[in-house]
C-alpha cells in the first residue's frame, strides 16, 4: 500500500446541542490547521436518509508527509480531541484512496 495514496476518513455525528459550535470549529479551526499540517479536504459527505453517522469527512496529504505521518503527531491528536468535544459515534480510519465511495 503506498502512503502518498492514503486517505484519512472520520465519521461522527455533531452533537445535536452544539451543532452550532461544531460548524464554527470544523469550518473555522479544524479544517485550516490541517491543511497546514499537511492534510487537505477532499470528500464531505452529509446523510440525509438511515441510521448512519451524519457525517463523513475524507482528507489526503497535500504536503511532504504521508497521513500516516501526520496522525500520529501530537498537533493532530489534539485538534482530533477538540473534535470530540463536538461529536459522538467518532471513528477514523486510514484507508487506500479510491475513487469510488469509501466508510
Amino acid at each position: 500500500m503506498s502512503e502518498r495514496n492514503d486517505k484519512l476518513v472520520l465519521v461522527f455525528d455533531p452533537h445535536p446541542e452544539r451543532r452550532e459550535a461544531y460548524f464554527q470549529f470544523f469550518m473555522c479551526e479544524f479544517v485550516p490547521r490541517l491543511e497546514v499540517l499537511g492534510l487537505c479536504m477532499c470528500e464531505a459527505w452529509h446523510t440525509a436518509y438511515g441510521n448512519h453517522p451524519l457525517r463523513m469527512s475524507c482528507f489526503r496529504a497535500c504536503g511532504e508527509h504521508p497521513v500516516e505521518k501526520i496522525v500520529a503527531g501530537s498537533d493532530f491528536t489534539h485538534l482530533e480531541g477538540k473534535l470530540q468535544e463536538f461529536v459522538m459515534n467518532y471513528q477514523r480510519r486510514i484507508v487506500h484512496h479510491s475513487q469510488s465511495f469509501q466508510v
